[in-house]
């Protein structure tokens, strides 16, 4: 091969990361090809014990890794057969790079799914404490980035939580499908040579074997899901990150990063820079990126196994490493966010974020929703012009909009009162807002009294709280 056309075809720069696969994935292969009779007993234990101490050489740094041999199947090979010599070649009987590649890939992924999957946990987990510190703090809920109605802070991380255990749902989803073993497919009709393909997918843990080995080499479909699950866990966290960098501003001083996440000016003194939370909703970018490279790579390819199937390593070990980075950060970052509670409350606060219930007390007294709805549209229309909150329209004004107004107008106004009533599932109501506290924290963390305790001190103090 010209070395220019071996240098372009190389993969082994990137694909070396999966060598604990491919090694699992031949020691279950040279397992089997001795259950066959193809290999003696002594073959398998030097092919076993050989590939053992490569990944001993390779997890020490000690391994060379030599592009000749292009990737990561290829340089192992080439290394287990100068070292226990003939053995090394009896190896890759009845198997194909083709049906190596996508065994090593998926089991890859299972893997990566494991480990994401317990970061997403931490990252709940630390949602989780900073909602239980702030469980009394109250915020204005938003819609298109105006005030909307009032809620507590600790909803709003709830829906945090949420979302990203939807992320899990997909993840455990994604792993499914990726639980099926291609090894003993080949090229792409399987071999002469019968292996039991069941006892290989017990040996490495696999839940189903491949039915059919042409789809087997050519399936990537696992790879594109899963790179669609880091993708909208990117999402999710860049929406999260937008919140935060908005809240961090001057004009919300919701809150402030701690300066151990956070980036001063090289030209301004006085500036607090959100760069982690920005670079995380930057970095997801690259993450639909990575999706949509591999989808457009696999849109016109014929059946079966494919060379530009080697393009879907890359992209797949950056969204790992991105999205592994990021909730990294963002689970060391959330515990050391200060919150301005007073801020918080001023702007929730305003009493236009009770529209609605002013709207619904009218329903209560007897109006039609569309009536009530048009009545508190002139209210507030009639507040803004005469430059009056909307709690403190004279009473006789409120008559003039409509009888159902009565002395009982004023309690609308009470904000706790108002979360109090919230009480349908899923509303914000104190006892909603605990309840899922204590389920998230048995989720979470388990161990349930300490929390109950907490409810207690937390109810206490929202009594003692002026209105």
């Amino acid at each position: 091969m010209a070395e220019v056309a071996q240098r372009y075809g190389a993969s082994v720069s990137f694909d070396w990361r999966l060598y604990r696969h491919d090694i699992a994935g031949s020691i279950a292969h040279a397992t089997a090809l001795a259950a066959a009779g193809v290999i003696s007993a002594d073959e398998r234990d030097k092919i076993d014990n050989g590939l053992r101490a490569i990944k001993v050489e390779i997890e020490n740094g000690k391994f060379r890794w030599d592009e000749s041999f292009e990737d990561v199947h290829m340089n192992i090979e080439a290394a287990l057969t100068k070292r226990i010599g003939a053995a090394g070649g009896k190896l890759h009987t009845a198997r194909s790079r083709n049906d190596q590649v996508a065994l090593d890939l998926r089991l890859y992924v299972k893997a990566e799914i494991a480990e994401i999957g317990a970061r997403l946990r931490s990252l709940q987990t630390a949602l989780l404490h900073l909602a239980g510190q702030h469980v009394e703090v109250v915020m204005p809920g938003y819609t298109h980035l105006q005030r909307a109605q009032p809620i507590f802070f600790s909803h709003y991380l709830l829906a945090q939580i949420e979302a990203f255990e939807r992320d899990l749902e997909r993840l455990r989803d994604c792993r499914t499908r990726t639980d099926v073993l291609p090894l003993g497919s080949g090229a792409l009709a399987g071999s002469t040579i019968v292996l039991d393909r069941q006892s290989i997918a017990r040996q490495l843990g696999f839940a189903r074997v491949s039915q059919n080995s042409l789809d087997a080499v050519g399936d990537r479909d696992f790879a594109c899901e899963f790179l669609f699950c880091l993708a909208i866990v990117g999402m999710h966290l860049s929406r999260l990150s937008e919140d935060l960098i908005a809240w961090s501003t001057s004009e919300f001083g919701f809150i402030e990063f701690s300066d151990a996440f956070s980036t001063g000016s090289s030209l301004m003194p006085q500036k607090k820079n959100p760069d982690m939370a920005e670079l995380t909703r930057g970095k997801t970018g690259r993450l639909y990126g990575n999706l949509m490279s591999i989808l457009t790579t696999l849109k016109a390819l014929r059946s079966s196994y494919n060379r530009d199937m080697q393009e879907d390593k890359e992209a797949l070990f950056d969204s790992v490493d991105t999205v592994r980075a990021a909730l990294e950060v963002f689970s060391a970052m959330l515990p050391e966010i200060k919150i301005h509670r007073d801020r918080m409350e001023a702007a929730a606060g305003d009493p236009n974020l009770l529209a609605t219930d002013l709207a619904e007390y009218l329903v209560k007294k007897g109006a039609p929703f569309r009536e009530a709805h048009e009545t508190v549209g002139k209210l507030v229309a009639h507040a803004a012009k005469t430059k009056l909150p909307l709690n403190q329209v004279p009473r006789q004004e409120l008559k003039k909009l409509s009888p159902l107004f009565d002395v009982d107008v004023a309690n609308v106004f009470d904000v706790r009162r108002s979360l109090a009533s919230r009480r349908a599932i899923g509303a914000p109501s104190p006892e909603n807002v605990d309840a899922q506290i204590e389920h998230w924290r048995g989720q979470l963390v388990g161990g349930r009294g300490d929390l109950r305790a907490r409810r207690r001190i937390s109810r206490t103090a929202r009594r003692s709280v002026p209105t």
